[in-house]
């Protein structure tokens, strides 16, 4: 939908507000990021002057760190960007970890569209071990068993109250046997969304094992077996691609078209989506990559930024798009895992 004339539209705006976060989970793609204390962020003012100049932009994130960790930085910052997305008729996700009181997702709430929450854990044992991966050692068992417990009533209420609460999992060697149960639970919590991607190789996630690409396809085919049908399973960042020559890859995508209530999504970074550090104005393809900043907010425009990036040699390989199956190509973390070498320019989709 937002590729017009053989170009890539930008639609979609990220922001980084926070790198504060209460966790310190293994599978952190920004982890490195995570601080104590934060400097000042740019002027919500300027924040909405390069937005206006977005014309076409439909939607708007705001992720961390975590968002809600800090209420001033709740009420004063994000509370407000959730408040301009309104205005412009933008819709919002707001990623979070709903490790807090109720009331504080309550406040945003009735702004927002989508909350969105990682669930890779499949009791509280499992998040302890996961969510304190990274230097909060000190955090005991029982207390830890409390955030996991308040993350499932919260999502519950939240859901019960209305709210679009979506929740990911990441499939790696240690979730790829539990997929399906994750996929029940995230039902029972009442989300509404389960999007299931591949884990980034990433910052604090790069030492976990990953899977090769036969694995991940065992992954999803046992996934498929065992999941819950009435809830929506949106595939993000999808490894295998229709342009595939290999038949087992193709058996499994018409699997997938076949299956009720899922959806594949092709990478949204740098091709309908930006991403704005609201400390620096620097702006990114994603907040994760190491891509250098392409541009900032305070010298230039965010379109300026997506524009560079439609012509940059690191993209070149995957700025592709093929109608016949109105694809728009892989991810790069992902093409690096699973495609490497690939120009994908020079494929279309088999069949």
């Amino acid at each position: 939908m937002t590729r017009r004339s053989g170009l890539h539209v930008l639609t979609s705006v990220e922001v980084t507000v926070t790198n504060r976060c209460n966790m310190r989970c293994r599978h952190c793609a920004v982890g490195e990021t995570l601080a104590l204390k934060e400097p000042d962020r740019v002027p919500l003012s300027l924040l909405f002057d390069r937005l206006d100049e977005v014309s076409t932009l439909q939607t708007l994130s705001i992720t961390g760190g975590e968002p809600s960790e800090n209420l001033t930085t709740l009420a004063e910052y994000v509370l407000p960007i959730l408040q301009y997305a309104r205005r412009r008729g933008l819709r919002t996700q707001v990623n979070t970890n709903l490790t807090f009181e109720l009331d504080r997702y309550r406040g945003i709430a009735p702004l927002v569209d989508v909350l969105h929450i990682s669930w890779n854990y499949t009791g509280p044992a499992d998040f302890h071990r996961i969510a304190w991966g990274h230097g909060r050692e000190h955090v005991l068992p029982a207390a830890s068993a409390k955030i996991y417990e308040r993350i499932r009533t919260n999502a519950a209420a939240l859901a019960a109250e209305g709210i679009f609460v979506s929740a990911e999992s990441m499939v790696n060697a240690e979730t790829a046997p539990h997929l399906g149960r994750l996929n029940r639970m995230i039902r029972e919590m009442g989300c509404r969304r389960h999007e299931v991607h591949p884990m980034y190789p990433a910052d604090w996630a790069a030492d976990l094992p990953i899977l090769d690409k036969a694995e991940f396809r065992r992954a999803v085919n046992r996934f498929l077996d065992e999941r819950d049908p009435e809830l929506w399973t949106l595939f993000g960042t999808f490894p295998f691609l229709p342009c595939s020559a290999d038949p087992a890859d193709q058996a499994l995508l018409e699997r997938v078209r076949r299956a009720p209530n899922i959806s594949v999504r092709n990478c949204p970074d740098g091709r309908n989506r930006v991403n704005i550090n609201a400390f620096t104005g620097d702006i990114f393809v994603t907040d994760f990559a190491e891509i250098p900043a392409l541009g900032n907010i305070w010298t230039g425009q965010i379109g300026s930024a997506f524009d560079i990036w439609q012509t940059h040699a690191a993209f070149a390989p995957y700025n592709c798009y093929c109608p016949a199956a109105h694809c728009t190509g892989p991810n790069l973390l992902v093409a690096h895992m699973y495609h490497p070498g690939v120009d994908f320019r020079d494929r279309k989709a088999v069949g």
